[in-house]
């Protein structure tokens, strides 16, 4: 279980019923945010609140987002070579995702530059697949993030490290 933080726009285009944030996720990335990009075709842009590595997929139609949420996540965590393992404990746990209001302004502002860099890239290299494009917007360095692994998917690699070392201290 998981929450999707989304916008206003978001909210209002997924027709989205907000509850209560999950407290305590059963996925090891926790709780995403998510933003609608007005661009052609109109896309969803995601970034995990613990890691701020962005996820890029289709806004429509948008009352199926939830549900086509742990595909897009696993697509672009492979093509990043996240360990398969702990790709799979991921996606399994986001089977059940509940919708919240924003709360983290750092998450959002994070995403901002997202939208805006990602809204350059396509400009001057022509539209690139979703995939390819979050992984770009991936090695960005952010400023919250200076103190621990500079940028989203050196945040990601060190996230998953931890993982396997605790699931390897499990198994003992």
């Amino acid at each position: 279980m998981f929450s999707l933080h989304g916008t206003r726009k978001l909210l209002d285009r997924a027709k989205a019923e907000v509850m209560a944030p999950v407290l305590k996720p059963t996925t090891a990335l926790g709780n995403w945010y998510g933003t609608v990009l007005f661009w052609r075709p109109q896309a969803v842009l995601l970034a995990n609140e613990k890691t701020l590595f962005p996820v890029l997929l289709p806004l429509a139609p948008a009352v199926t987002l939830m549900a086509r949420i742990p595909d897009a996540v696993r697509r672009t965590l492979s093509a990043h070579n996240a360990a398969t393992e702990f790709i799979e404990s991921e996606v399994s746990a986001m089977v059940d995702g509940r919708w919240a209001k924003t709360a983290n302004r750092s998450v959002l502002g994070v995403m901002n530059e997202f939208s805006h860099l990602g809204g350059q890239i396509r400009r001057h290299y022509g539209p690139t697949d979703f995939v390819a494009l979050a992984l770009a917007l991936s090695e960005v360095p952010c400023g919250i993030l200076f103190e621990r692994h500079v940028s989203p998917d050196r945040e990601l690699d060190a996230t998953v490290a931890a993982w396997i070392t605790a699931k390897a201290g499990e198994r003992k």
